[in-house]
């Protein structure tokens, strides 16, 4: 072969990588997205890999098209890893779309992205209603100038203090300092009785009364507490405990601007810019309902029309880009209460919460209660350990997923940190997981995944070859919702496709054979001290992490007899309150509470979970999470209610009942 032989062969074969790369992208935008690219040249491009979600902002990809031709609009919707470009003619768009498939852009950390174009019909963006903020929220601009901010910020000194430790601390994720009183991470509280000395720094004295003669707060505050964020750091959804301040909560971001996300009990999420420089100011809904909390990530979707101006960041994929993130410091004050609180929400307010076990759900309405209190916002607050608990897949469930056909598209539903989304690197895998907080650490590994309910998944009926359905379907509270979590599973699945079902087990002793979690027992009384205060000592069958616990100091222990006894087979419930279990034991109930006890040490990140006695010296607050546990036999006869699936297989494995299930 001469040189020009050579040449060409180097060139046809660069030509067959670049086609087999342009026809992934192409296929991965349909199966994942919905998105149908055409044959024949249009006025509109989809650019895969040119997205908000893979840090592409507008400022970079904007001039790169336009220097193929006028550019009519450029949609970027939120969180995706591609765009639409819309060129004024079919012309302009077919240079694009020669000049740019396969060209390099680096984006604002350096690395390099290759943009790979498809001609579409148009645009396929699906535009949010225009949200509100929530009521109570303000946010004020420029209400100090950069003299002052420059000011606050040399007046803080990150020196560590070794005399008073009170002063400052450095969490996993950020420095923080506080004066007038110590905030608790570990119970979300202040001891009243133990004001630190010297109050609030005196620079903040004419600036508050300034605010409170200008009318824009009403409390003087007495607390303060100081963060500094690194770029990529955040602090996780919370509410400031009602008993412990009053209504109004301020805070002041100095260095740079940020998007705080705020959340509704409903799961509603309103994102907010807070400028540099600006006031926030939460009263009412906004302060004793919403959760708000910083997304850890190194670019925030802003819009790109108003700057950084305050306001909600809305869905508008033709007004959207990224904004990087600076260090930013807060200075978040408050006032402490003297008197309980009153507000009119019963429902979150550790004041007026009945702190009393739930009950048994006699209707859809109170399992769906359960579900929200007892299994996702659990989730949400322990997402992080959680996930730092579950790296070791299960052999017989990476065995199923390599006995797919390459190129099958399989969803896990309920993936919780992704674990097995990239076990095969041959199959197209996509999550879907009704934690935030772990699907943003799947986003992080760089997984496809998305936000959503197991008994709505956004996916078309019978596009799946395969699904997963692991260690999910013991959360939902009745029999009816398990059916309509499998029913789901089966509309998911093409005819011939099949769903691998993992489900805790009632059984933990099977066959004369002791289950991992009840062998975990057999261990000292120190070590098993030791696991009970840090579930990630030894990962469990699945999911299966639980920690010792005793009920709340206001609530009775249920224990032995009093537990609450469920026939396997009859499903009569002989009391309607769900018993907490006890630490690797067996089961003896089949609706349950299972403890978590969140890792960490006083003075670290945490949020009181629900029935938690605040001011408690455990190492870290107790979450419970509702189960409801099969016995044998039951998961299959769940599964034959479906009219169109056929069970492949079924065994027992460490713990877990599980089903292969196959669509007919």
């Amino acid at each position: 072969m001469d040189s020009s032989q050579q040449s060409n062969g180097r060139l046809n074969k660069t030509e067959k990588k670049f086609l087999r790369k342009q026809s992934k992208a192409r296929h991965t935008l349909l199966r994942h997205e919905g998105i149908e690219a055409v044959p024949h040249a249009t006025q509109s491009l989809v650019v895969a890999n040119g997205g908000l979600g893979n840090g592409v902002s507008r400022n970079q990809l904007l001039p790169v098209l336009e220097e193929c031709g006028l550019v009519d609009a450029l949609l970027m919707p939120p969180n995706k890893p591609y765009s639409f470009a819309m060129y004024k003619t079919t012309e302009d768009a077919k240079k694009a779309y020669v000049a740019l498939n396969g060209k390099e852009i680096v984006d604002d950390l350096g690395q390099k992205i290759v943009l790979y174009l498809n001609f579409v019909e148009k645009a396929q963006c699906r535009e949010l209603g225009r949200q509100a903020l929530p009521p109570g929220l303000v946010v004020i601009e420029e209400i100090i100038s950069s003299e002052v901010e420059n000011m606050l910020l040399e007046s803080v000194s990150w020196r560590e203090d070794t005399d008073n430790q009170n002063f400052q601390k450095s969490l996993k994720h950020r420095r923080v300092k506080h004066f007038g009183y110590e905030f608790h991470y570990e119970n979300n509280n202040i001891d009243k009785e133990k004001p630190l000395p010297g109050g609030l720094p005196d620079i903040c004295d004419s600036i508050l009364e300034k605010w409170l003669k200008e009318g824009l707060i009403k409390h003087k505050p007495d607390q303060l507490t100081i963060n500094q964020y690194e770029p990529g750091h955040g602090i996780p959804a919370h509410i400031d405990t009602h008993s412990a301040f009053e209504d109004e909560i301020i805070s002041l971001s100095l260095g740079s601007e940020v998007v705080m996300d705020f959340k509704h009990p409903d799961g509603a999420i309103v994102p907010v810019m807070l400028p540099r420089r600006s006031l926030l100011v939460m009263t009412g809904e906004s302060r004793y309902l919403w959760a708000h909390g910083i997304t850890p990530r190194k670019f925030d979707t802003v819009q790109a029309s108003t700057g950084h101006k305050s306001g909600i960041i809305t869905s508008d994929a033709g007004d959207l880009t990224l904004n990087r993130r600076g260090v930013r410091t807060s200075f978040t004050f408050r006032k402490v209460r003297q008197t309980p609180c009153n507000c009119s929400y019963h429902l979150v307010c550790d004041r007026q919460r009945k702190e009393t076990a739930p009950s048994f759900p006699e209707s859809e309405k109170e399992a769906l209660q359960l579900e929200r209190d007892y299994v996702h916002q659990v989730y949400e607050e322990i997402a992080g350990h959680f996930s730092s608990t579950r790296h070791t897949p299960w052999p017989q469930i990476v065995e199923f997923l390599n006995s797919l056909p390459n190129g099958s598209l399989v969803a896990d539903i309920g993936c919780g940190n992704g674990k097995y989304l990239g076990i095969n690197k041959e199959l197209y895998m996509i999550g879907c997981d009704r934690s935030q907080g772990l699907v943003d650490i799947c986003r992080e590994r760089q997984f496809q995944t998305f936000v959503c309910d197991a008994l709505a998944v956004p996916i078309r009926s019978g596009s799946c070859d395969a699904c997963l359905s692991i260690a999910v379907i013991h959360h939902f509270a009745t029999t009816e919702r398990r059916v309509a979590a499998l029913q789901e599973l089966a509309r998911l699945l093409r005819p011939g496709g099949k769903a691998l079902i993992y489900v805790w087990a009632m059984e933990q002793e099977y066959n004369k054979t002791k289950s991992k979690y009840l062998k975990e027992n057999r261990i000292s009384q120190g070590k098993e001290e030791a696991i009970k205060h840090d579930p990630s000592a030894q990962e469990l069958p699945v999911e299966q992490m639980s920690a010792g616990s005793e009920w709340d100091s206001t609530g009775p222990v249920l224990s032995g007899s009093d537990l609450l006894e469920q026939d396997c087979k009859s499903g009569k419930v002989t009391i309607s309150k769900l018993p907490v279990h006890t630490n690797r034991t067996s089961f003896h109930s089949q609706d349950l509470l299972v403890p978590w006890h969140l890792k960490g040490n006083p003075g670290k990140d945490k949020a009181v979970a629900p029935f938690s006695p605040l001011g408690s010296q455990a190492p870290g607050p107790v979450f419970h999470r509702y189960y409801h546990v099969f016995c044998k036999g039951e998961l299959e006869a769940v599964c034959r209610t479906l009219s169109n699936i056929s069970i492949l297989q079924s065994y027992y494995d460490q713990g877990n009942w599980c089903v292969i299930l196959q669509k007919v």
